[in-house]
């Protein structure tokens, strides 16, 4: 019996130094690259960022199993008592679970990666870190047409992709087509103002318009998609009685959608001045023409 027990220390122990060994090993190998990457100025920073998040999950994973290969054999006696504890912790750590799964879903769909811009469970922001557990956003806002940072980080749990739809702004990366809504009333010269918008437009996307037609076209055989037309258009819409609101939609660099839009208002509100309204005539007032006039 001693000799049993002295046999399953030993087991024990050996499975113990294997696992601190490990340890050490992943967190060396992550230290050197780090420093490796911090040094290799010719890659920007994105790129490197980009390098550091993948190499860390892949030692993520062959951290996790090297510690299966190192105590599944010493837990084979134990099978029965296992699967109770499995059964306790799937039940206790279902949240963790999801999170995992949703790592998993992101990585098998491709719904983003680092960089995107994403809309989810309400939250909208730039991706800046995504791991096994959780997603780093860099928080834009407020509301949805805003495209400047708020200075805050929001960090996500990867089980939102279970429970709330997504949205990529940057599905098409390089470029993507932006709207621009100018509310006006039915008082405003809105002919004008649907020419003036349309060649700000026009004027503020010519440098590369012909680069985003390109790029969109070569999108069309690699995703499925068909490739809009990025010539500007104004289209109209009337959301309730009384108000009009044009629609400009042009094309961008997916990152910088706020510089355009900022220099087509500028142009556009530089230029175009509201129609003064037209006071009409007050019916009690105005004699009518078939009133007689009593002397």
């Amino acid at each position: 019996m001693d000799d049993v027990v002295n046999f399953s220390n030993e087991m024990i122990l050996r499975s113990t130094v294997s696992t601190v060994v490990l340890i050490a090993f992943v967190f060396l190998i992550r230290l050197g690259i780090q420093h490796a990457l911090l040094k290799t100025v010719e890659l920007s920073v994105e790129s490197r960022r980009r390098w550091a998040v993948n190499i860390r999950n892949v030692l993520l994973i062959v951290f996790i199993l090297g510690i299966i290969s190192i105590w599944a054999p010493r837990l084979q006696t134990f099978a029965v008592s296992i699967f109770a504890v499995a059964v306790a912790l799937v039940l206790a750590t279902k949240e963790l679970i999801a999170c995992l799964s949703g790592s998993g879903l992101r990585m098998l769909t491709k719904a983003y990666s680092l960089g995107d811009r994403i809309e989810i469970g309400g939250i909208r922001g730039n991706v800046v870190d995504h791991n096994a557990l959780t997603t780093t956003l860099l928080e834009i806002g407020p509301g949805q047409t805003s495209h400047q940072y708020t200075g805050r980080a929001m960090v996500l749990p990867n089980s939102f992709l279970f429970t709330h739809p997504l949205t990529n702004e940057t599905y098409t990366k390089k470029f993507r087509l932006h709207i621009i809504t100018i509310p006006l009333t039915t008082d405003d010269d809105w002919k004008t103002a649907e020419q003036l918008l349309l060649t700000a437009g026009q004027e503020e996307s010519a440098p590369f318009i012909k680069e985003a037609e390109r790029y969109l076209k070569n999108l069309e055989g690699k995703l499925w998609l068909d490739a809009p037309s990025v010539e500007p258009r104004v289209t109209i819409q009337l959301p309730e009685p009384g108000r009009i609101n044009l629609l400009l939609r042009v094309p961008c660099p997916t990152q910088y959608p706020s510089r355009l839009e900022q220099a087509i208002l500028k142009k556009f509100l530089s230029e175009f001045q509201f129609a003064p309204r037209v006071a009409l005539p007050d019916p009690l007032l105005t004699p009518r023409a078939d009133s007689t006039v009593l002397s």
